[in-house]
């Protein structure tokens, strides 16, 4: 195995600020698209992809819905105070990240406001219960009438959270969802699949394209980076995936037929191989149903289990999805690709423009 390092320096990279998508282009499919083949690479627009994927092919697609996951509030002394919630602990106790953080002491209460499109005489309230140590946020429990979800409530008072590096930004909310979105829990977009639109879908499996569906809750850990400096020794953040047996037998029968698995996105590849490596105690199916938490970390050197190509978006320095594309074709061959895709002023991040990794690039 070649071009394996495992430092965190190796995984950084300088993107003027400028290249930061603020807002997505439209219509969706419009983007651009890096295409990467064996040995080369060219540069497409996105619903090229009717060309570019083969008739018996397998596009598998996150289905999750991102959550009004950030409230704002105050606490009972008049403090402002801001969360995004994490993920649910129970039906009414969510972990959240808090700022500032000083303002939540254990047995503090705070109380939320509406967003401005409701006119809500209900008063939300939570009590904070303890300090989280591995994300710094905190356990809320919130004051909710029996039986009772706070999803419920969340339309009213939550507001759909963009990434932390779009800033200036016209976008509506509902373009940082996927056409496909359906399971509600993230607290961000599977943003490979934003650039599909309907008749993109529509078209690709009028070609005999198909699609698949699972869901993974995207978490915290899609924007924080790799702290430590030797990669292998990071923890990353566990998140909800299902894996259905429908899934699981399109993904079978497509393989038995020659078809190749394209995955949309680096939350499909997580839940895909997670779910292979969770039952690969079968000698006689690479993958299954599977629902839990996953917490796979693929980096260089990985042996790939299902997935074949991918479709992703362009990611951060020093970030985990930086390092999970890497290992699929290599991370100097991504830097070298991206330093491309910098001087052709493509869009990076959430917003941004796409990558497509076809089964020919794959090193493993």
């Amino acid at each position: 195995m070649t071009d394996v390092d495992w430092s965190i320096e190796a995984y950084d990279y300088q993107l003027p600020e400028e290249l930061i998508a603020q807002n997505p282009v439209l219509p969706r499919d419009s983007s651009r698209l890096m295409v990467v083949e064996s040995l080369t690479h060219r540069h497409c627009i996105f619903r090229d992809l009717l060309d570019l994927l083969q008739p018996g092919d397998l596009l598998v697609l996150n289905n999750t819905r991102v959550i009004p996951a950030r409230l704002y509030g105050r606490k009972t002394s008049g403090a402002q105070v801001e969360i995004l919630l994490l993920k649910p602990m129970t039906s009414d106790t969510w972990l959240a990240l808090v700022k500032p953080g000083k303002r939540f002491i254990n047995g503090a209460t705070i109380e939320f406001e509406p967003n401005s499109s409701f006119d809500c005489d209900y008063k939300l309230q939570a009590t904070v219960l303890a300090t989280d140590r591995e994300t710094g946020g905190r356990v809320l429990k919130f004051h909710l009438p029996q039986g009772v979800s706070l999803i419920n409530f969340l339309d009213q008072f939550g507001h759909v959270p963009f990434p932390p590096y779009v800033t200036d930004s016209q976008a509506l909310t509902e373009q940082y969802q996927t056409v496909y979105s359906k399971v509600a829990g993230a607290i961000a977009a599977p943003t490979a699949g934003l650039h599909f639109t309907d008749e993109l879908l529509e078209k690709l499996e009028q070609r005999n394209i198909g699609k698949a569906f699972i869901t993974l809750h995207v978490g915290i850990g899609t924007f924080r980076p790799v702290e430590v400096k030797d990669i292998t020794t990071h923890n990353i953040h566990s998140e909800w995936v299902e894996v259905s047996s429908l899934t699981v037998d399109k993904i079978n029968q497509t393989k038995a037929k020659g078809g190749r698995i394209i995955a949309v996105g680096t939350t499909v590849v997580r839940a895909i191989e997670g779910a292979a490596r969770a039952n690969n105690s079968n000698p006689h199916s690479s993958i299954e149903p599977f629902s839990g938490d996953t917490n796979i970390f693929i980096y260089p050197g990985y042996k790939w289990q299902v997935v074949e190509g991918l479709i992703t978006n362009f990611h951060l320095p020093r970030s985990s999805l930086l390092m999970l594309v890497s290992a699929m074709i290599g991370r100097k061959r991504l830097l070298s690709l991206y330093e491309e895709a910098i001087i052709q002023k493509y869009r990076f991040y959430s917003f941004g423009d796409a990558m497509l990794i076809l089964p020919s690039a794959r090193i493993n």
